[in-house]
């Protein structure tokens, strides 16, 4: 079902009830997905010295050049992935706001010192 819509010079035109909001939940989701990349891997770059190793980019940065980079990779996957599953379908935003503030707060414990040190148990 369509709702009229009256322009001010413009005769009447129908726009429909809902617009997808796939894109917009993809964007959402996945930079919950990027945040929740960058808190796991400063974890395992900081438990692990082989992972840290790996992970060093470049050596005046240390292990968090390497963490930043793989986890915008991530981001972009997730966001890529996402908007081609959902591009054109209407989505829960209610699920996708509560995963993705999840998300947010996984990457935000992780990368605060005194957390990361409790889960290493140091």
């Amino acid at each position: 079902m369509q709702k009229p819509v009256v322009g001010r010079s413009q005769p009447v035109e129908t726009i429909p009830e809902t617009i997808p909001n796939g894109p917009g939940a993809a964007a959402i989701l996945a930079a919950g997905i990027g945040c929740a990349a960058i808190g796991i891997l400063a974890l395992a770059g900081d438990a692990s010295k082989a992972i840290n190793g790996l992970l060093t980019f470049y050596k005046p940065t240390g292990a968090l050049s390497g963490v930043t980079t793989v986890a915008i990779i991530v981001w972009l996957a997730a966001w890529f992935i996402l908007a081609g599953r959902w591009g054109n379908k209407t989505v829960a935003m209610s699920r996708v706001n509560i995963a993705a503030f999840a998300l947010l707060l996984v990457g935000v414990l992780l990368t605060f010192p005194p957390f990361m040190d409790f889960v290493q148990g140091k």
